[in-house]
């Protein structure tokens, strides 16, 4: 029983659902949990290790190098000998080559020395030692440590890790960017539904009012005062609101699901007001300097600027360091500290002439520079010029909702006045649907204006980088 119920424990959070979700904890879930962020968080991640890869190189690298070696070329095993400390006369040969000097010199310091043994003398010179030239295979084992830095390169590791930083930072932008856009996803999706859910309100309240006409055409039919098709006209008009209030219902349904697409979670209710959007209350200037791609760009003129230092320092000098201690022998790790060596030293390199590549590289960067000058400006200027049409959008809608909400109104009472006109018997059921529909067509033209109308001020929030989280 335990197990069933700690089973169960477990599962709850798996089929947890989100009831009267309010849009300040739907903007926290989907700051936790949407995987477009995560995605996004985890380029963030990888290019703040790209300024440590850049720093890195100041530091220079330390290498443990080990060779096993095994050689019968004579200059090889020559070689590990001396590397090893263990040369001897031996290896040169002398063993063939003392012995004849030897009774040369005998015979010189006894004045017996003929021309025949100066001939002999002569041909020791020629003869080839066979250990120098034909030596036994040896096994050759060498241990050392490799240090290299690089003590001047003109600035070029400095720029380096500058760029990364600069990267870094664009790449959190590019976070910050889709950040903005699923907070725009949900706003906007929270505002669809309560816009929804109060269409839906008004439908009903038409549907109640045709179903109300319908029974007094009812009524007026059988007492003789309407005819059949009056009836069925009614009954037309009803089914076009339950068309039209299905289809709302449905449209509002995916709403939900595009929502708990963006929380990562199921949302069944949410918790929000039928109101409109505030419109942003900042100057103009300040709207442009939040943009997003205004800050890229100004990242990427920077980074243009670096490049150029870059390419210049190509130019320079290159000054590095190089340190080497190790210790070699034909058994591993042997005598490591008697045949140890060291080596030390430093390397200038200055390039005089490669075919004016460099020249061509640093005035490639140059123009890229210029380049990004003139992007800036040309983005500075097209998204203020973006920005004004979207305000204007937003005001004429503005203009637009207020004359339609008096007109909504004005059809309400319309129809009120030709329904006890036609109770009355004084017009017409053609005349009391005609202005049924003219109600309905306002209703929908309100619903569809306010939505283009707050759609147009989140796009405008996403564009100046409201941050509203």
């Amino acid at each position: 029983m335990r197990r069933t119920l700690l089973a169960l424990a477990l599962a709850l959070p798996l089929f947890a659902t989100q009831e009267h979700l309010t849009l300040d904890r739907a903007l926290t879930l989907v700051k936790e949990h949407n995987l477009e962020i995560k995605v996004a968080q985890d380029e963030s991640k990888m290019k703040d290790l790209d300024i440590k890869v850049a720093d890195g190189y100041n530091y220079g690298s330390l290498d443990l190098v080990m060779n096993a070696l095994r050689s019968n070329d004579a200059g090889n095993v020559f070689g590990f000998k001396l590397q090893s400390r263990e040369a001897t006369f031996a290896d040169f040969g002398f063993d063939q080559f003392l012995a004849p000097m030897g009774q040369a010199l005998m015979k010189a310091n006894s004045n017996s020395l003929t021309s025949q043994d100066l001939q002999g003398m002569n041909g020791v010179l020629s003869i080839q030692p066979s250990k120098l030239n034909y030596p036994d295979a040896r096994n050759h084992f060498q241990e050392k440590l490799q240090f290299q830095i690089p003590l001047y390169v003109g600035g070029k590791l400095n720029k380096y890790g500058k760029i990364a930083r600069k990267m870094a930072k664009m790449s959190r932008l590019d976070k910050q960017k889709v950040l903005n856009e699923k907070v725009y996803q949900t706003r906007k999706t929270f505002y669809d539904i309560a816009l929804v859910d109060n269409y839906i309100k008004n439908l009903t309240v038409i549907l109640h009012n045709v179903e109300e006409l319908q029974d007094t055409v009812e009524n007026m039919v059988k007492e003789g005062y309407a005819l059949d098709i009056d009836l069925l006209q009614v009954e037309t008009k009803r089914a076009d609101v339950l068309r039209m209030l299905n289809q709302a219902h449905l449209n509002r349904d995916l709403a939900y699901q595009f929502l708990s697409f963006l929380v990562d979670d199921k949302v069944i209710s949410i918790s929000a007001e039928d109101k409109d959007v505030p419109m942003p209350k900042m100057k103009k200037e300040e709207m442009v300097g939040r943009n997003l791609d205004i800050q890229k760009a100004k990242i990427g003129l920077e980074v243009t600027d670096l490049a150029v230092g870059v390419e210049r320092s190509n130019f320079l000098p290159q000054v590095g360091a190089f340190a080497e201690y190790g210790s070699a022998d034909d058994d591993f790790m042997n005598d490591f500290t008697d045949k140890d060596s060291y080596t030390v030293g430093i390397q200038l390199k200055w390039n005089i002439f490669n075919g004016l590549i460099d020249k061509s590289k640093y005035e490639k960067a140059r123009i890229q520079n210029l380049k990004a000058h003139h992007q800036m400006d040309l983005a500075k200027k097209g998204i203020a010029l973006k920005i004004d049409k979207i305000i204007t959008e937003i005001k004429s809608r503005e203009y637009d909702i207020r004359s339609l909400e008096e007109k909504v109104k004005f059809m309400n009472r319309v129809y009120e006045n030709y329904y006890g006109r036609y109770k009355e018997g004084l017009i017409s059921i053609n005349d009391v649907l005609i202005k049924n529909s003219e109600q309905i067509q306002a209703v929908l033209k309100l619903t569809t204006t306010r939505n283009a109308r707050n759609n147009k001020v989140f796009e405008l929030e996403n564009i100046i980088n409201k941050g509203i989280l």
